[in-house]
């Protein structure tokens, strides 16, 4: 499983259920990567996409705690990790993305072997983290030429960058 998440230089990934910041060549690079393949993410994530329908043309796995009444029949509902391994086994030729939010980062970062993080360099106010992956000895920043440029967006600067797990 691989990890995609846009954080800022705190590791801030939102504010109040909703982004910190729509970067356009972010967003596409997200459904460019994901597209065909499986996105794993909470119900509150599914709920803040445009009318709270899930992503096109991707598998759409749905962490709840309640017994997935009011969320699209297009979703599978997971409510563990144990109940996620055997949906994932059916998807086993694909890729699989956890993609949020904050608590489904932390439970599924452990299953992940990559992270593809969008590091944005400006600080801003957040109240939902991504690991910071600096500072965790199990990863490692990769040095293979995958990582990008310095990218601006109006005044922001920020990289494409990838983690492996090396721990």
């Amino acid at each position: 499983m691989k990890a995609i998440v846009a954080v800022d230089k705190n590791w801030g990934i939102g504010l109040r259920g909703k982004l910190l910041v729509q970067i356009p060549a972010d967003q596409r690079f997200f459904r460019e990567t994901t597209m065909g393949q499986v996105v794993v993410m909470g119900r509150k994530t599914l709920e803040s996409f445009p009318n709270g329908l899930p992503l096109k043309n991707r598998v759409n796995i749905v962490f709840t705690r309640g017994n997935g009444s009011g969320l699209p029949d297009e979703v599978e509902i997971v409510h563990s990790i144990d109940d996620l391994k055997p949906v994932l086994e059916r998807y086993a030729d694909r890729e699989v993305y956890c993609i949020g939010g904050a608590e489904i980062y932390k439970q599924l970062l452990p299953m992940c072997d990559e992270c593809l993080v969008t590091k944005i360099d400006e600080g801003y106010e957040a109240d939902a983290f991504f690991p910071d992956l600096d500072a965790d000895p199990e990863w490692e920043l990769v040095s293979d030429g995958s990582e990008s440029e310095e990218q601006t967006y109006f005044d922001l600067i920020y990289y494409f960058l990838k983690y492996k797990r090396i721990g």
